[in-house]
């Protein structure tokens, strides 16, 4: 295949997307920085250097995503689909146990979660499906088989690693297409019954005492305070005490003296809500909020069906993590290890994102183009 970059598609270059990315991968790196610097004497944190690092991996991934035209992309759905499951099924028999899953890859320095990159595989699959089955024309439960059958891969095989967090949010991202097909508010019912059963099935049989205990704890922190309900009596203690301008930069004491765990990570969000207070927060999820609806911009400018689908896959791979990792963090949702994207510490997740960002910019630098 060869790149389809041209100079008219360069005259369309998308820079608001690429302005809102850069803005919140720029607020992500500070807010790593102070989230990984107490306890470092000297020189950069080790986070924040692994972290640079993978940006530049992430970018060039990104780059490449860009590259080639989407439309051609197409042919390529299904085969990189199921490259991203046999990557994902390969961790049931190479990877270690790592915190109760098998969920990373490591070979030496280097570690890859795959899960992280079968959501792209995943979205690239599911626009191909609707641009071939066009949402409007589903109005059955049953027509929705095939896309039942498509999120099914990625989320059986990550049930399987034990990594409840990742599945959840795989089967939301596949949920998004959902929000434009036309089924009867019956079958919605229907499918609510379903799901509360499904629900109850995965309680009984499936979760770890763990994963019971987060969930616990999501209803009544103050059931273990010191252990299990730990994480998210930190996170609201941090988040509150910012209150509107917040302490400032590198001087948040929840940060900085570690009171609150995976702070460059999975609390990455109450470092910046008790350093830069509300206002900073209210930045962020702005930022946020901006390129997600840019996103949908995009998919309703599209050319064709399969870049709106694309478009929108996107949208949705951005939107979930940031929902979720914003609830856990306030305490409305149990924690359940979902990093916020372009800003968490986690390589993996960055690569994937950003990919996903180059396939985005793909679809609104070729609109023009006929």
């Amino acid at each position: 295949m060869n790149p389809a970059i041209d100079r008219r598609s360069l005259q369309h270059f998308d820079w608001v997307l690429l302005g809102l990315v850069a803005c919140v991968l720029g607020i992500g790196l500070a807010n790593l920085y102070s989230a990984s610097s107490p306890g470092v004497e000297s020189g950069l944190p080790p986070e924040f250097r692994r972290q640079t690092l993978a940006l530049g991996v992430a970018t060039i991934g990104m780059l490449v995503a860009l590259v080639l035209d989407y439309r051609r992309l197409e042919r390529l759905a299904v085969p990189v689909y199921v490259g991203t499951l046999l990557l994902v099924a390969s961790t049931l028999v190479l990877a270690p146990i790592t915190r109760g899953n098998r969920s990373w890859l490591i070979y030496g320095p280097l570690s890859l979660q795959p899960a992280e990159l079968a959501k792209v595989g995943l979205i690239l699959a599911m626009a191909r499906y609707f641009h071939r089955n066009p949402p409007s024309e589903i109005r059955r439960v049953r027509d929705l088989w095939g896309p039942a059958m498509i999120a099914a891969g990625p989320v059986g095989l990550i049930v399987l690693q034990r990594d409840m967090g990742v599945a959840v949010l795989t089967m939301l991202i596949a949920a998004t297409y959902l929000l434009f097909v036309r089924i009867p508010a019956r079958a919605w019912a229907a499918l609510g019954a379903a799901g509360v059963v499904g629900l109850a099935g995965l309680w009984t049989y499936v979760f770890k005492d763990y994963q019971k205990e987060r969930i616990l704890d999501f209803l009544d922190p103050s059931r273990d305070p010191l252990a299990s309900g730990y994480q998210q009596i930190q996170s609201r203690i941090a988040v509150g005490s910012g209150e509107l301008f917040g302490k400032g930069y590198l001087e948040g004491t929840q940060t900085q003296l570690q009171f609150l765990p995976t702070q460059h990570s999975d609390f990455a969000f109450s470092v910046l809500a008790e350093e830069w207070g509300f206002l900073g927060s209210v930045t962020l999820l702005a930022v946020y909020f901006l390129l997600m609806i840019w996103g949908l911009v995009v998919a309703n400018n599209s050319k064709d069906s399969f870049g709106a689908m694309l478009a929108i896959g996107v949208v949705g791979m951005l939107f979930w993590p940031a929902v979720i990792n914003v609830a856990m963090v306030l305490g409305l949702a149990p924690v359940i290890g979902v990093p916020l994207p372009l800003v968490s510490y986690g390589g993996s997740q960055l690569l994937a994102n950003l990919v996903a960002i180059g396939l985005l910019m793909n679809v609104s630098m070729r609109r023009y183009i006929f």
